[in-house]
Parts: structure tokens; sequence; C-alpha cells
């Protein structure tokens, strides 16, 4: 209840808590009115357990007059008692002044128990300063339960003994700090990684102090342990009461540094911490990648320890009694299967399972998927997430099962047993040799500066030189090495290498266990799984940990090591980060870049400063980078926590450790348009006009471009070398995004985009200048400049290269996009004439929509719309508004008459109105008088009307013009209240107007390339109807414009309204599809990560608002401004954030190219088919092929024989024209061999190949047979006519066997061939088993004989007879193969005939000989060509057809 007092006393209002108000004139004076004269206020809130103050609504008036009576009761009482002397006018009044200050106090009360309760004494701001506001009882209790959990736990570490003398009360004081944090909490807290309240932040202290106080605990437990188990591993004791009792020391120190330590902000909020540890877990002991989140971890390391158990049950049923080498058990060959089966899906699945859950849902929840399509738009890409998964899903399936099967062959086969140490030593050198070519020589030598001294790359892809692109990239020789070298680096060599090691130490631990059963299994366990999952997910660093595997306790340290599996385990670990095994622990590669990063950033020949603060902190900094820098940078490179500058200066400080993710909040950028925005904002204030919301489209294009590409380019190393956490600059013309790579998986790729400002600020324009200037033209050596050589850098390009965080890796990376193209519409406007061409193809659109709108005839015959546009088919009918029209830009405007009537209108349009109804399919009146004239002539008015209403009735004035023109592109139609018939369809406004107005500004740009192309009705209706089709034309807020965009549409036009810094200026942007290039910079990501916790310390902990602050002023060097500025929002501005999208290996379709796709059953079982369908028709096509070629070397045999006495004819060559006009050479000459005894099918074969180098002559010199007939695809079908062809056509044979043989040039034996007849009947060999194929394909393979012999008997019957003319039929359906097969066939019959004559004859010139030979030989391959061209169609033709 709330109770107002006015200055008088009087009671002006009264709250319940009910709800219900009474104001009234309650004039209850006070007996001592001078103290209550100053009494503003009194409040009383209570609980809902007292009496009076809870009654129900219904007997609000009698409750607020028994409050008030009681309330004023209450008030005089207190005054009385507190000054009961009479008012008087003495200075002495001031006591009455400190009890009205006591009297305006407010108390709340706070209720223990039912009917008991406390005041508390402060107003609201004093208690929010006092205590923190809890909103959830579930808040309330676990913070009670933590308050028990530290008091109880530090009880227990009192108890003990640990702390004496001061210590005992800085302890106490880290718990009641730990405590009170829970009542108010620190805000902002320095691991604060958001500004204001943060809640999760008051639960990170006692929950630390709770698991140090359990850590110290559990360590004095296990060193007080009388006789406890010592396990020697490295020449370490490891879990020995000394070794428990200095790492219990050690925690009781850092626990008294705990205040000091939250100060740094060195403790993350603990969630992170939760993300951070099991991501770690993850990936050092399971081989894992990263973790999208607190669920995404929590997923892969719960998956991850199934597995474990799983193979451990297979191991341990194995290895639990002892073997020989001369047979492995089957369980562990079985274990060894599975390990390697497993592994590899692992390596597969991203940590992030919500699209898995999706596929799920969508199988079995279809509803589910329903609902959500429902509510929110369609977006192609979750379901192209969930067809990669559910195709990776369907190949692991039969690859992991394939891979069980070898393992397990492999395993039981015992030749890691046999072959040891001799196979170790050549997989060791083989790894070696394979993984320094493919990951260090192959990525130098594509690098932009290999091995930054030579000026470009060495091996070059084809579009390196191009200044513009303008087609995918190009697959490269030494990418596709790079691709199989990787392939057989990580599903052969270390899946052996592993094998090997896990067979031979498993071996060992059968016959003696080192530190137990089940801990030695567990280790080779997990150590073969982390092995394998980081060979398959990114072997880039496997070849260097090998070596130095090998290096160090094959030589070094041999004496300390365990076994290989393990030694290598545990340096990949110390290579990833891990322990050292004498002196500290770090993580050798961010151990590199950390250094890389300091000595950069502090060098002092390259210092940026960017404030007066920085010019201190130089001098400060110099004794705090030594030794203290370097024990910093030792300790973050252990915890992967990043060292971040100090405001940006060379002061460096140690940060919170993170994720690989980095940021804790998950943040992406929402596009607002027309679908989150209220109607009144577009409207009036044209919501998300603004450059960076608009722009922000290309950079969402842009990373689905990525998802589809990012990982096969990647796997192809466009990249260069990549690793989890990487972080990428993408540089153009005018997009620069900042790709952060997360999870490096087999198959996969998930990455985030941060897309920064088109028009950057000044330092960020020198940093992208300094991204795209080249160093091959820098010719200074130190002071002078004596020249580089050829081909190689100078010196100082050299140096400046080595001292920088940031590299080119690649100059000409191809992506799909789009480039943009802006025109000033004020510049296309400004003259009336321009305005007069927009407004006059404004109303040929409208005419377009309407006649070709189905709706048409509805709206001609609709009576209502008629009887509103009776006046407008008048003729006299005038449309005056002079604040509407004007002579300057409408066409058919009368300036006599001050408007536009039918006549005007109908002179200028009638034509375009004729010829687009002329184009309908149906009839439709279209003469001066029709309906539809009517219609357009109304149409037309209304849309010049809303024109001028949206201009504000100032046409003429060009920025009135603009802002009408781009209200009625965008939609806002504010129709006059003579217009209002227009409403009776709304399709009239939607599906004419709107694309009118729209159609008429494509068309307006398209005049200036073509100005009088449009003038033909023809052409503007042609290109209207593909504009319509083709171009997407639409306001930047509508939803369809950013579909459109994702759906990769081939050309988009707006018009954008852009205010920005005073300028208020129309742009027409159009978009084009095309390919662009883009600049990839490789960033150190140790840089990145310090400069990013720079500015989160700065702006939220120390709340440095300056915008022009010294952290993110321009260095080169390390690309500090475009670092910052694609930090999360607020504390960096960048134009467009993704969420954490994944792409997959499966979408590349280059990598489809080189090996097939994934393997599922569908794709095996069609392989397959293909195959066999391909092999059978080959194997008949041979079988018809070898049977014609028998039955036509038998008959022209005889045919030769029973012409043996014919006589002999003289040589002869001419030169005969082909179809297409160009001569052939023709040569005949005599054969003078003859063979005796009978022919072997060898001989008789080469031959008979040999014979299909000769001509077929023009004409026979017998005379030939006539026989009239029809073409061949008309004869064939008769077969009666085929044998009376036959015989006709084997008469024919014989009677000009003489005359072909007297012209056809000799054929040696075969022992007498010459090496160009050799080649050539090699060549004519698969000539004519080719030609052979396509003739079975076509004819069947019944009728192949008869088809080959149709086609050799018309060439022979000449052309004096009808059969040429059924022979060029035939050629013409079958195709110039065919052609050539006729020719083949024909040859063939004759040079068999050719081989029983005995007559000498004269040899050929070999001059002629060797022309004949080229240019037959050229037909002969055109004919191969179009043949197997020819199969391909067919196979995959007969393919479909059995499928």
């Amino acid at each position: 209840m709330h109770v107002f007092i006015d200055e008088n006393g009087e009671i002006r209002s009264c709250y319940l808590k009910a709800g219900c108000q009474k104001e009234g004139s309650f004039r209850h004076q006070l007996s001592n009115c001078d103290c209550m004269s100053n009494a503003h206020e009194i409040q009383f809130s209570s609980s809902s357990t007292t009496t009076s103050e809870s009654q129900e609504p219904s007997s609000g008036d009698q409750a607020a007059s028994a409050l008030q009576q009681q309330l004023l009761l209450m008030v005089a009482r207190r005054t009385l008692s507190e000054n009961p002397r009479q008012p008087s006018q003495d200075p002495e009044d001031s006591s009455c002044s400190s009890a009205q200050r006591k009297l305006n106090r407010q108390f709340y009360r706070f209720v223990i128990f039912p009917g008991k309760w406390i005041k508390v004494w402060y107003d609201r701001l004093t208690l929010l300063a006092l205590l923190d506001r809890t909103e959830d009882i579930k808040e309330n209790v676990f913070a009670v339960l933590l308050v028990v959990l530290v008091s109880l736990l530090g009880f227990l570490t009192l108890n003990q003994g640990f702390c004496k003398d001061i210590w005992v009360l800085l302890f106490c004081l880290v718990m009641a700090s730990c405590q009170y944090s829970l009542l108010k909490s620190v805000q902002p807290d320095p691991a604060s990684p958001i500004h204001g309240h943060n809640k999760i932040i008051i639960y990170s202290r006692p929950v630390y102090f709770c698991i140090l106080c359990g850590l110290i605990l559990l360590l004095d437990a296990g060193s007080k342990d009388t006789n406890p188990p010592v396990y020697t591993m490295y020449g370490l004791k490891l879990f020995s009461p000394r070794s428990l009792q200095s790492a219990r020391d050690h925690v009781i120190v850092f626990l008294y540094c705990f205040p000091a330590i939250s100060l740094l902000g060195l403790f993350p909020q603990i969630n992170t911490f939760c993300i951070y540890l099991l991501e770690q877990i993850d990936m050092l002991l399971f081989g894992g990648s990263a973790a999208a989140g607190f669920v995404s971890a929590l997923y892969s390391v719960s998956r991850s320890f199934v597995v474990l158990i799983v193979l451990y049950a297979f191991c341990f049923s194995a290895v639990k009694e002892p073997w020989d080498a001369q047979h492995i058990p089957a369980l562990f060959s079985a274990f060894c299967g599975l390990l390697v089966a497993l592994s590899y899906h692992l390596s597969r699945q991203s940590s992030d399972p919500s699209v898995l859950m999706s596929l799920i849902q969508c199988k079995y929840v279809p509803h589910y998927l329903r609902q959500r399509f429902e509510d929110s738009s369609e977006d192609p890409l979750p379901e192209k997430m969930r067809e990669s998964v559910k195709e990776i899903l369907k190949s692991d399936l039969i690859v992991c099962t394939a891979a069980a099967v070898l393992s397990f062959a492999v395993s039981a086969s015992t030749v890691f047993l046999s072959l040891r140490p001799f196979l170790s030593i050549v997989l060791f050198a083989l790894a070696w040799t394979v993984g320094f070519v493919t990951h260090y020589i192959l990525p130098q030598l594509r690098k932009h500066h290999p091995w930054l001294w030579i000026s470009h790359p060495i091996l070059k892809s084809k579009e390196h030189q191009q200044r513009e692109v303008r087609d995918a990239a190009h697959l490269m020789w030494f990418e596709r090495l790079y691709v199989w070298l990787q392939c057989f680096e990580k599903y052969i060599l270390y899946p052996a290498i592993i094998l090997n090691a896990l067979t031979i130490d498993a071996f060992s631990i059968s016959k003696y266990k080192k530190l137990g059963t089940h801990c030695d299994i567990i280790l080779i366990t997990v150590a073969g799984m982390k092995l394998l999952r980081s060979s398959f997910c990114n072997p880039i660093n496997q070849f260097v940990t090998l070596s130095f595997t090998v290096i160090f306790f094959r030589f070094d340290y041999r004496d300390i090591s365990e076994n290989f599996l393990l030694d290598f385990f545990m340096m990949s670990i110390v290579f990833h980060k891990a322990m050292n095994m004498f002196f500290f622990f770090f993580q050798l590669w961010e151990l590199l870049q950390k250094l890389q990063f300091i000595m950069t950033y502090i060098a002092p020949w390259q210092i940026a400063w960017g404030s007066s603060f920085h010019v201190f902190a130089q001098l400060f900094a110099i004794p705090h980078n030594s030794a203290m820098l370097f024990f910093q940078t030792l300790a973050t490179s252990v915890f992967s926590t990043p060292l971040s500058p100090f405001l940006g200066s060379v002061i460096f400080i140690a940060s919170y450790a993170r994720p690989i993710k980095f940021w804790e909040k998950s943040y992406n950028t929402k596009r607002s348009d027309h679908s989150n925005t209220r109607l009144a904002i577009q409207i009036e204030k044209d919501a998300g006009n603004d450059d960076n919301n608009l722009n922000s489209i290309f950079y969402e294009h842009l990373t689905r471009s990525l998802q589809e590409s990012l990982c096969g380019d990647l796997i192809l190393g466009r990249w260069g070398n990549y690793n989890t956490g990487d972080c990428f600059i993408l540089a153009s013309d005018y997009l620069n995004a900042f790709v952060h790579l997360i999870e490096i998986g087999n198959g996969l790729v998930t990455f985030q985009l941060r897309g920064l400002e088109f028009r950057g600020t000044y330092c960020q324009q020198r940093e992208v200048e300094a991204i795209t200037e080249g160093d091959e033209d820098n010719e200074g050596c130190c002071c002078c400049k004596p020249g580089h050589l050829p081909h190689l850098l100078s010196c100082n390009a050299a140096f400046n290269l080595r001292w920088l965080t940031w590299e080119i890796t690649r100059t000409q990376y191809i992506l799909e996009g789009y480039s943009i193209i802006d025109n000033n519409a004020a510049t296309m406007l400004q003259v009336f004439d321009l305005r007069r061409i927009l407004i006059r193809y404004y109303i040929k659109s409208i005419i377009y929509f309407t006649a070709s709108s189905p709706k048409i005839l509805d709206w001609i015959k609709d009576e209502s719309i008629q009887k509103i546009l009776q006046p407008y088919a008048k003729w006299h009918y005038i449309e005056r508004d002079l604040a509407m029209f004007n002579v300057n830009i409408d066409e058919d405007y009368v300036p006599c008459l001050q408007g536009i009537t039918r006549a005007s209108f109908c002179s200028v349009y009638l034509d375009w109105i004729q010829f687009c109804a002329r184009k309908r399919v149906e009839h439709l009146d279209s003469d001066e008088d029709s309906p539809l004239v009517t219609l357009s002539f109304a149409l037309c008015i209304l849309g010049r009307r809303a024109l001028g209403t949206a201009s504000h009735n100032m046409a003429i004035s060009l920025d009135s013009f603009l802002y009408g023109l781009h209200a009625l592109f965008k939609g806002d139609f504010r129709i006059a209240a003579k217009d209002e018939w227009v409403f009776a369809d709304m399709d009239l406004l939607h599906k004419v107007v709107a694309p009118a107005i729209r159609m008429s500004l494509k068309l307006h740009q398209d005049q200036f390339t073509c100005p009088d192309e449009y003038e033909d009705p023809a052409v503007l209706y042609e290109a209207i109807q593909s504009f319509e089709e083709k171009v997407v034309i639409c306001h930047e807020g509508d939803p369809a414009w950013r579909s459109a965009v994702l759906s990769n549409r081939e050309e988009l036009l707006t018009l954008r309204h852009v205010v920005d810094e005073g300028a208020d200026e129309y742009k027409v942007i159009m978009l084009h599809k095309s390919y662009l290039s883009f600049k990839v910079i490789k960033v150190n990501k140790e840089c990145v990560r310090g400069l990013w916790a720079g500015q989160q310390q700065e702006l939220i902990f120390l709340r440095n608002r300056n915008p022009e602050r010294g952290s993110i002023q321009n260095n080169k060097q390390v690309l500090r401004n475009l670092i910052n500025s694609s930090c999360d929002q607020p504390l960096g501005y960048p134009m467009y954030v993704s969420p954490l999208t994944t792409s997959y290996l499966g979408t590349h379709s280059q990598l489809r190219n080189i090996w097939g796709g994934p393997v599922s059953l569908d794709n095996i079982k069609k392989w397959f088919k293909s195959k066999w369908l391909r092999m059978r028709k080959d194997c008949h096509a041979a079988a018809h092929h070898e049977r014609g070629n028998v039955e036509e070397v038998d008959s022209g045999g005889r045919s030769s024989s029973g012409n043996h006495s014919t006589g002999n004819s003289s040589q002869s060559s001419s030169s005969q024209p082909t179809r297409d006009g160009t001569p052939q050479l023709q040569t005949s000459s005599q054969e003078v061999h003859q063979r005796a005894g009978r022919r072997k099918p060898r001989s008789q074969s080469v031959q008979a190949h040999t014979a299909l180098n000769q001509r077929p002559p023009a004409s026979s010199l017998s005379g030939p047979v006539v026989e009239s007939c029809q073409p061949f695809i008309q004869t064939s079908t008769s077969a009666h006519e085929i044998a009376q062809r036959l015989s006709s056509s084997q008469l024919s044979f014989h009677n000009s066997a003489t005359s072909v043989f007297s012209q056809s040039p000799a054929v040696p034996v075969a022992g007498q061939l010459t090496v160009q007849d050799r080649a050539a009947a090699m060549l004519r060999s698969s000539l004519a088993s080719s030609t052979s194929s396509t003739l079975s394909l076509l004819f069947g393979k019944r009728s192949f004989s008869s088809a080959l012999v149709i086609s050799g008997l018309s060439a022979a019957d000449g052309g004096n007879t009808s059969d040429t003319q059924s022979s060029s039929s035939m050629n013409i359906a079958m195709g110039p193969s065919a052609r050539a097969a006729s020719q083949a066939a024909r040859q063939l019959a004759e040079t068999c005939e050719a081989t029983d004559a005995t007559e000498p004859r004269p040899q050929r010139e070999p001059g002629a000989a060797h022309a004949l030979f080229m240019s037959r030989n050229l037909e002969c391959r055109r004919a191969s060509q179009e043949d197997m061209a020819l199969e391909d169609t067919a196979s995959q033709q007969s393919l479909s057809e059995e499928q």
C-alpha cells in the first residue's frame, strides 16, 4: 500500500496492492501541523501475510477508509512522541526538521516468519547499491547452497591446519569475499564479457573457491597415504606422497592470491570455464576439435567416453592373457578394426549436435519441421546442412565397415609383429617424406612470396595473372597431387603407423603390465583413438610431431622411452599443449606465435603510437619486456590464454582462458527489413536505410558461398596450411571479411565470418592499402637502392615481410558473388528529357502488365469497375491537374487543354496497347473504344497521380521527384479519392502499378546503352518479358530481396535512399552474379586473440568510451584496426557477423570430380551397373565385329579366286572432292606380293586392318548392276528385299573385283609391313572397333552384320545406281563415324579379295603413300573421337533405361 500526503497533511491518493486507487479531499488535520507541513510522501510496503492489507478488491472502499484512519492515527502518535512541544517560531525548530527527515525515510518489510517481520530502512537505490536483485527463486536457492558449501569447505580446510598466523586471516578474508559476492557482485567484473549486469559472474568466485578447497583436501588425503601405489613414467614418480604434498602447497598459495587473481580477471566466468575444460579434455585426450558451446562440448566429451568404453571392453578381453607373435587374438584384431572405424566416424562428425538433431526430428517428427517452416521464412541453408549430414552418415556406414574389415584382416595377418623393426623404419621414413613434400614444399611453392624471398609464386594458378576473373578457379595438377598425397597420408600411412605401434605395444603389455592391466589398456586405447582422430582431421603437423618423437626417444633420451605409441601420444600433446619433460608447461605452436606477435608489436623501428600514453608506456615497458614478459608468455601458452597489450601499449598482461570460439556470447547480425519492423516506421522513417544494414546482405551471401566451397578449398591447399583457431582476412575491392576457423574435422570446417564496413575509417583504409600494395617494386637494401635479382625480393622487402604478423597466402582466390554497380539517380534524372523517358517506360510497363495479366478478362467484364471508369471512356474527358501532370515529362500532355485526354493518350500509346493485346493467346479487343484502352488509360492516370502525390505535388523539383519515385518503388502508394476504384481488386496495384514503376527504372537504365533499341515494340516487349523472368527488381527492405540474393539470382536491381553524414542521395544499385577475386591473408591467431582480449578489458572493465582511443589506431604490422573493428558489438563495429557455419566437403564440385562424390549404396550400385552395361556392350560389339570380319574375308577370298584371270589394269590416281568441297587424295596401285599356303588368322587380321587405308574408287570399270530401291531406312524393314540386295551386291562385288584391284595399292604381307602401315593398321583397328560398337548400338545386336554388309554394298554399287542414295541416307542417319565404318567395311572386302591375287603389282611411291597415310589417319582420328562421344552417350542412355 502506498499513501501520498500533501504539504498540508491531506491524503491525496492511496494505492492498494490489489490495484485500486482512492482519491479525495480527506482533511484530517493533525495537532502538530507545523511538523507535518514538510512531509511529502510516506510509503508502506507489506507482504501478503499481513491481515488488514490483503483484503479482496470487492471490499476496497471499506478497507481504504479503515487503512486511512489507522494511518492517520499512527502518524499522529509518532509525531507527538517525537516532538511533544508546541510549535514555535524559535530557531530550536531544527529538532522538528530532524524528526521530519526521520519520518520521510522509507522502509521495507522483510518477512522472517508468517506474522513476524523486520523493517529495512533503505530506499530502492540504496538497497540496490547494497544487494543484487534476484528475479528467480532458483537463484536464491543456488546462492544459499553455495554459501553453505563455501563455509563447509573453508572450515574443513582451516581444520587441517594448513594456515597459521596471519595466513588464517587472509584465508578468512578470501572466504568472506566469496560469500559476499553472492550478495553483491562486482559489476563490471574484469572477466565479464558483456556490458551491464552479468548474472553468471556472480557465482564464479564461490565456485572456484570450492574447487580449490576440494582439490587441497584431495591432495592432502593422497599425501597422507602410507602405502600408495607408485607409478614411474618417463623417469618421474607419479602420485607419490611428496609430489602430492608439493602440489597441495602450490594450490594453497594460489588460493591466497585469489583476490589479486580476480582483480586481474584471470578467472573466466564459470560457464566459459566449463566449455574450456571440456574442450581441452576432448582435444588433448581424444583428438577432438573445438566446441561451439557448452552443449556442444558436453556432447563431444560424452560420445568420446562412450567410444572409449566400447573399445576398452574389446581390448581388455584380448590383452588380459599373454599371446605369442604367431597368433594374434581375434578380439584384438576386432579391437583394431573398431578403433579405426569409430575414430574415422568421430572425425567426420561435427561437435555441434543441432544439425543432427534437426535431421532426426525431420525424419521422425515431421510436424516439428512443418511448424518451424511456418514460423520462419524459408531458407535453403538448413536443408543443405541436413542433406550434407545425411550423405556423411550414409557414406560412413559403408566406409567404416570396409575400414573395420581391412584393419581386422591386416592385424590378424601378424605382419606388424613379423616385420618389426624394419616395417616401422620404412613407415617412419615414408611418413616424413610425404609430410615434408605435402605440408612444407608444396605450400611454400604456392605462397605469394615463397620462403619470403621469391617475388612470385612458383606454382601459379591459371587465374594468377588475370585482371578480371570470369570463371571458377581452374583445378591445377599440383592441387590434384596435394589432395591425393593427403588421402594417402590420412587413410593409409598414419593408420598403418598407429596400428603397427598398437600391435607391438599390446603384445608387450600382454606379457608385462607396467602400470597395471586397466591403466595400460586405457592408455593405449586413448592414445590410439587420439592419434587416429588427429590424423584423420588435420595431418598437417603430424609429420613434425612424428619426427620429433623418433629423434627424441630413439636418439636423445632412449632410456626414458616407454613405448612408441605412448611416446607419440605424449609428444602430440607437447606440440599441442602439454608439459615439457623437465622444466615447464608450454604449448609449442602457441608459444612461437605469441613470441612472433610480441616481437613484432614492440619492435622499436616500427612502433605506432596511438596516444600520448603509448609514449610513456614505451619507456616503462623496458624492464617489463624481459623476464616478466617471457614468464607470462610461457604461462599463457599452457592454458591458451591471450596475451593482450594494455590499452594498446607495449605493456602486455595476461587475460583469462577462453575456448577456441573465443566469444562467450553467440552474437550474429539480424537484418532489419519489412518483415521485422512496423509499418509506420517503414513509411515514415524508412528503417534500415543505412549502408551498413543494407550492405550486410553481401557478407551473408559471401558466407553462403564459403559454406559451399571453403572445406574443399582448404583440402586443395588454396588457403595454405591451416589449423584450428586460425584467422584469415579476405580482401577485395569493397569486401573485407574476417574469417575465423573454429572447428576442423575430416571433411568439415566450422567457421565464422565478420564483415567490415565498405567505407571504413581512415585507419582501416591505411591497413587495407598495406595489404593490397605489393613489395615487388621495392629495390632498397638498407639506405641504398642497388635493386634485386630477377624473381627475388630486395633485402628491405624481405626484411619487412619477416616483421609482420600477417602473410598473403593467395592473391587470386575465386568465389561466387555479386558485382555491384551503383549510379547516382540524381544524375540520371537531372534533365527533363530523361524524366520523360522514365515516365514513358512507366506507362508502357503499366500497359504491358495490364494486357498480360491473367485477370484482364475479369477486370474488363466487371460491371462495377466499368461503371466507375465511364468518364475515362469519353473522348472529350480531360484529366487536369497542374500539380500532377507537366508538359516537360508527359508525352501525351496537351498544352492548350492543360491536361491529358483519351485522344492524346491513344495517339501516343495505342500502338503499344494493340501490340501487347496481340501477344495474348486468346483474342482481346484493343481498338480505340475498347474496355482495354479505357482500363489502361485509367491505370496510367492513377500511376502518374500516385507518383505526383508521393512527390508532394512538386514533380518539377528533382528532390521531390526522387522522393516520390523511391516511395512508389518501395510500395508506398498514396491513392487519391478519385482513384479509390482501384481497391475493387488489389491486384491492380500489386500486379500492375507496383511492378511497372520498378520495371520502368530497369528500362531507363538500359536505354543509356541502347538508346533507340526500345523504339521497336517487339524488342521492348521481349525485354520486359525477359526482365520479368530473370531480373529481381524490388526494394532492399523487401524480404524478397534477401531471398533472391541468397538464392543466387543472376541479376538484381534496386533504388536505395542513403542518408549519411548530411548527404541525402538516391542510388540505383545493380547486382550481377559473377566471380569475385579475393586476397587471402593469414593473420597470427595469437595476435588476434590478444587484441580482442585487450578491447574487451578496455571497454567493459575500464569503461573507455573514447572513439579515438589509441588501441584502435592503425598499425600496419599487426593490422590492429582491422582486427579490433571485427570484435563483437558493442566492442567492435562489424557490418555483419555470421552464426557458426559448417562447410562440408561434399558440396565442393571440383573435389567430386577427383574422387567421385560420397560413397553410398546407391552410388556403388549405379557404378557397378554402368560398368557392367558398358562391358557387355563392348563384348557384344567386339564379337559381332570379329564375326563380320571373318565372313567378309571369306567372301572376298571366294570372289578373288573366281576372278583371278580377269587381267590387269593400269595405275590411276585422282583427286575427288568431298561433301564439303575439300579435295581428297585417291591413290591406286597394284599388289606385287602373294602368299603361298594357308593364311593364319593373325596375319589375316593384320592385312585386313592394313587394307583399311585404301580409299574406295569413285566408279567401277565393270558394268554396274542397276537396281532401283528406296533409302535404307525404308528398305531394311523387308527381309526379302534385304536378301535380294545381298545377292545383287554379291554379284556387284564379283564384277567389280578386277577393276578395284587393278587400281588398289600393294598390300605387303605380315612380315613386310612398313612402320607407317603398321601404325595405320593399329589405328584403323581401334576405329573399326569403335564403329562396330556404334553400329551395334544403332541397329541392334542381331542386325549388325546386315547393316555392315548393306553399308558396304551401297558404296560398292557406286554413283550410277539408286543404292548410292540409300547409302548416303544411311550415312546421314548414322553420322560421320558410321560413314567411316561403311568405308572401312567396303575396303575390308576389297582387301580380302586382293590378298588372294597372285600377279605382282608395282608398289606405291613413298611420297604418295605418306600423304595418303596422313590424310586418312586424320579422318580416322576424327571418326574415332566421334565414336567415343557417341559410345558415352549411348552408355548413359542404356543405363537410364536399365534404371
